[in-house]
């Protein structure tokens, strides 16, 4: 699951906060299921055009990662919740608005891992497909070739 959030209306004190941030990227894994494996690494950016400075951090989480830049000039934020499993989005966004007092937000999620079923049930149907397919691919090979595939 990918869920990203475009904040939009920001406290430019708190987006410009790299404690709050820091914080942030902390606590958000444990509170939707995940697991942090490294603390959050957040840095301030300074781009070529001074009113794009703002604060960047991510967090690895072993689901994969959750990612945030903040764009305090513009009251931006933008959020990217990253995992191979499902998590209770709502919570994530939630926190994110009331934290950084966003006044608007879009959020966009994005199906991932559909075909890395989580339980043995759901997963033999599609190993049993998969091995009939490269069955049938490896029978067609053979019966065109002039030699045989596995030599005796």
């Amino acid at each position: 699951m990918h869920v990203t959030i475009d904040g939009y209306g920001g406290d430019p004190q708190k987006l410009a906060d790299e404690n709050l941030v820091r914080a942030f990227l902390d606590l958000c894994p444990s509170a939707i299921g995940m697991t942090k494996i490294a603390p959050p690494y957040v840095c301030r950016y300074t781009g070529a055009k001074p009113e794009d400075w703002g604060i960047s951090g991510f967090v690895l989480i072993a689901e994969s990662h959750i990612s945030a830049h903040t764009f305090p000039e513009h009251g931006y934020l933008w959020v990217d919740v990253f995992s191979c499993k499902t998590f209770d989005a709502d919570e994530a966004i939630d926190d994110i608005r009331e934290r950084f007092q966003l006044r608007e937000w879009q959020v966009h999620t994005l199906p991932r891992g559909l075909e890395f079923p989580h339980s043995v049930t759901a997963a033999a149907p599609l190993a049993t497909s998969e091995r009939y397919r490269v069955a049938d691919s490896l029978h067609a090979v053979g019966s065109s070739a002039t030699q045989p595939l596995l030599h005796s």
